[in-house]
C-alpha cells in the first residue's frame, strides 16, 4: 500500500439515464454518503454522471474520475451498483484490473462487494472467468454464424459494388486515376483498390524465376 494511500480522496461515482431521473441520483447519493459515514470516511469527493446511457464506456465525469485515478489521487471508488458504473462484465473487470494497478479499492453497495475483503477477491477471480467464458461464447456463436452463412452460399463481408473489368481494363490502357474514376462512376479509392488487387494476383500467379545456374556449371 502507498504511504499516501491516506491522504488521497475517495470517489463516489453517481449516474442516472436521464436529467429526468434526479430522484434516483439523490438516492445513490444518499446511499454512498451513508456508507462513507458508517466507515469513518470523510475526505471523499462526489462524481455525477447525468443523461449517460450505461451502455456506454466513455462518459465526461467517469473519464474525469478515472484520470484523476490514474493520476494516483483516489484511494477507493464507491459505487450504489454494479450497473450504476459498468456496462458489462467485461467492462467491469477491466476497471477492476486498473484499479488495483493502481492501489485503488473498489466498493459496490448493492451488491455489497468491496475488493479488498476475502469475498471481494473472490468475486475478482469469478469477474474473470466469466469474462472469458463470455469472450469464447461471442466467438464460438460469430463463428457458427460465418459456417452457416457460407454453407447457404451466403457472402462472407463487404460487397463490393465497383465495376473491375472496366477499371483493370482502362488501367491496362494507362488511364490515370480521376478518369478511370470518372468513365467508370466510382471513387478514386475504388480504383486504387481494384489495382491493388489485380497486382495481388498477378504476383501470386507469376512463375518462380528460373534457378540461377553456377558458373562452374555447363548445359549440354
Amino acid at each position: 500500500m502507498n504511504k499516501n494511500y491516506q491522504d488521497r480522496t475517495a470517489a463516489l461515482y453517481l449516474r442516472v439515464s436521464t436529467d429526468q431521473q434526479s430522484s434516483g441520483l439523490a438516492s445513490q447519493e444518499r446511499a454512498v454518503k451513508e456508507y462513507c459515514e458508517h466507515n469513518h470516511i470523510t475526505n471523499y469527493k462526489i462524481f455525477k454522471d447525468e443523461n449517460q446511457s450505461g451502455a456506454k464506456v466513455s462518459r465526461p465525469v467517469l473519464d474525469e474520475m478515472m484520470k484523476e485515478m490514474r493520476e494516483g489521487k483516489i484511494s477507493t471508488v464507491i459505487v450504489f451498483a454494479f450497473s450504476r458504473f459498468a456496462r458489462s462484465t467485461t467492462h467491469l473487470l477491466t476497471a477492476l484490473n486498473e484499479f488495483k494497478k493502481h492501489n485503488t479499492d473498489f466498493v459496490s453497495i448493492t451488491e455489497k462487494i468491496e475488493t479488498n475483503s476475502p469475498m471481494g477477491i473472490a468475486m475478482f477471480t469469478i469477474l474473470g472467468a466469466l469474462s472469458q467464458m463470455e469472450r469464447e461464447l461471442i466467438s464460438q456463436r460469430v463463428q457458427a454464424g460465418l459456417r452457416n452463412a457460407r454453407a447457404l452460399g451466403e457472402q462472407i463481408g463487404r460487397k463490393k459494388t465497383r465495376p473491375s473489368e472496366m477499371i483493370r481494363a482502362l488501367l491496362r490502357q494507362g488511364m490515370k486515376y480521376r478518369e478511370i474514376a470518372k468513365i467508370a462512376q466510382c471513387s478514386h479509392g475504388a480504383v486504387s483498390a481494384e489495382k491493388r488487387d489485380m497486382l495481388k494476383e498477378i504476383a501470386a500467379n507469376k512463375p518462380d524465376p528460373p534457378p540461377i545456374l553456377s558458373p562452374s556449371l555447363t548445359l549440354v
